[in-house]
């Protein structure tokens, strides 16, 4: 028995709470670590789970043992990182989640600059919008807009989006212009697209703020996203009038595909956080994966003095 192996494999049982689950995670057959855990319990000469047919609960030692091994493991990681090698090459696998805009924009045309930094990185980079289950999904990290709500991840402010308020001129010629944001409410025969945050599988209004006048605006819509790049394509579509990041936004009005609306108003910026679970230490690879999304939000998407709170 390889006891790093069986370690690790008890380690992802108990954060899964299932064998398959953490056999999918480790690339491994569910027997091969079925088979790790009993020899790792077989040495220790306790019980580490308790195992029904539904799911698997640890045990008051394997809690305890679980403990040691995520710091013993981290200790192990932090020795080989320290190695001057390591440390100016960091290397690993690398399992990341984003949403899917921040991707197409920007993450994924630098990837190849990155890659020439960092070739020994294997950066598995998922792409949604969706909550993420870091721990059962062994992912590393997620980056979010929005405030991190869970108290159970440790969050790095990593940027601040500048919003503003875009249609696309079809829209807007069958529509007519609003001239208040109020007008979103109003059934004034405008509409909205819906973006459901998956957080809480619902739209929520916005806040605008024009010298001492303050409103939030819901709005009326026909169709709802859950995709940032669905909900940027609802709107180039005529589908209703967005909220969206500058950086999204940008180089469509640039090409005259949307109009700004209301630029005497201003939006709070949209804070966005890179989390992790904190039984994750930062290790060498992950620290270098979110110095860089914080180099490249600094470059492509800076807060607006404009619309900066």
């Amino acid at each position: 028995m390889d006891r790093f192996d069986a370690m690790h494999a008890f380690a992802r049982v108990v954060e899964t709470r299932s064998f398959t689950k953490a056999a999918e995670t480790l690339h491994m057959s569910k027997t091969s670590v079925t088979q790790l855990v009993q020899q790792l319990e077989a040495r220790l000469r306790v019980k580490l789970l308790n195992r029904t047919t539904r799911k698997v609960n640890v045990t008051a030692d394997g809690a305890a043992y679980y403990e040691r091994v995520v710091r013993l493991l981290a200790d192990m990681d932090d020795a080989e990182t320290s190695l001057s090698s390591a440390s100016a090459s960091p290397r690993g696998r690398l399992r990341v989640d984003v949403p899917s805009p921040l991707a197409r924009m920007i993450l994924v045309p630098a990837l190849p600059a990155f890659h020439a930094r960092y070739p020994e990185i294997q950066l598995d980079m998922g792409v949604s919008d969706r909550m993420v289950d870091l721990i059962g999904e062994n992912v590393d990290c997620v980056v979010r807009g929005g405030v991190i709500t869970d108290p159970s991840l440790v969050a790095r402010h990593v940027s601040d989006l500048a919003l503003g308020v875009y249609a696309a001129p079809g829209y807007l010629a069958s529509a007519g212009t609003p001239s208040h944001p109020r007008a979103l409410d109003d059934d004034a025969g405008h509409r909205i697209v819906g973006y459901v945050w998956s957080r809480t599988g619902k739209t929520f209004p916005y806040a605008m703020r024009r010298g001492d006048e303050r409103v939030e605006v819901q709005g009326h819509y026909a169709f709802s996203f859950d995709d940032g790049n669905a909900y940027l394509a609802a709107g180039l579509a005529g589908l209703g009038i967005l909220w969206l990041p500058e950086y999204m936004a940008k180089s469509h009005v640039a090409r005259g595909e949307l109009v700004t609306l209301f630029e005497e108003w201003r939006l709070d910026p949209m804070p966005m956080f890179v989390a992790f679970p904190p039984n994750r230490r930062v290790s060498a690879k992950l620290r270098v994966f979110i110095d860089w999304v914080v180099e490249l939000m600094a470059h492509h998407a800076p807060v607006s003095a404009g619309r900066d709170a």
